[in-house]
């Protein structure tokens, strides 16, 4: 795989380069054509493969080199986009491109016919990860954290978006989802968590208390106003008990 990915990628650059090569020697050929018409004592073929071998010797390494620095230049800054979209420990959005990603997505969905443009913002606090952190170390709570992302993960649709959006906290949009839908997605969460077994150092068993929050999109478009009504649900389940799902933009 490694030897077929280097070929797929070098193979394009050396083109550009001998194209680039071929270019410069024609370019070099029509030069001493109009020398030689010019002064026709000189001896033409010779002087003519030598000033084309010469070009093309001289320029395909250049061209080569120029090719794999632009190959570079891009797959950094690649690199340095997904870096600044996403979060280095949970490998989820962060908050900027989750909020930027989010509005997109419910504007596109506004504008098409074809999909539904109604939708569910969720978030989910840890409301245990600064003592979970103080007690068994910041590692740990990011273990637990990048645990709870992949129940997350494997509880919601492919296309759904997940983010970190602080420390204790995950936003989650479910595009063109009803509210029993979402309602079905946070109990199947709250299961699986429930479920796991997460374990510090030692083998010490880590107690978490999660919490989930929600509201519709409906006509709502602005995405703090939308993270703001989740976060409010998602606190007021501590003392409502269950579940709470707020509907406030219905």
């Amino acid at each position: 795989m490694t030897l077929q990915f280097r070929q797929a990628v070098i193979v394009p650059h050396i083109k550009i380069a001998t194209l680039g090569a071929l270019a410069c020697a024609v370019g070099a050929i029509a030069a001493v054509c109009v020398i030689s018409l010019l002064i026709p004592d000189r001896p033409f073929w010779a002087e003519l493969t030598a000033v084309a071998s010469i070009t093309a010797a001289v320029t395909f390494p250049l061209h080569f080199a120029l090719c794999l620095r632009n190959e570079a230049l891009r797959e950094t800054q690649k690199e340095l986009q997904h870096a600044l979209r996403h979060d280095p420990v949970t490998g989820t959005l962060r908050a900027h491109a989750f909020a930027t990603s989010v509005e997109h997505a419910i504007d596109r969905r506004r504008q098409s016919t074809a999909e539904s443009p109604d939708g569910v913002m969720l978030v989910l606090r840890v409301g245990n990860f600064d003592e979970i952190g103080r007690r068994y170390g910041p590692q740990w709570a990011d273990t637990l954290l990048q645990s709870i992302v992949q129940i997350v993960h494997s509880s919601v649709r492919y296309g759904d978006l997940v983010a970190r959006l602080a420390s204790d906290e995950l936003g989650i949009y479910l595009p063109g989802t009803t509210t029993e839908n979402a309602r079905d997605i946070c109990e199947r969460i709250r299961a699986r968590i429930d479920e796991a077994t997460f374990i510090a150092g030692q083998e010490r068993h880590i107690s978490v208390t999660v919490r989930l929050g929600g509201t519709r999109v409906g006509d709502q478009a602005d995405f703090q106003a939308l993270r703001e009504a989740a976060n409010h649900a998602a606190l007021a389940e501590e003392e409502a008990g269950p579940f709470l799902f707020r509907e406030l933009f219905s």
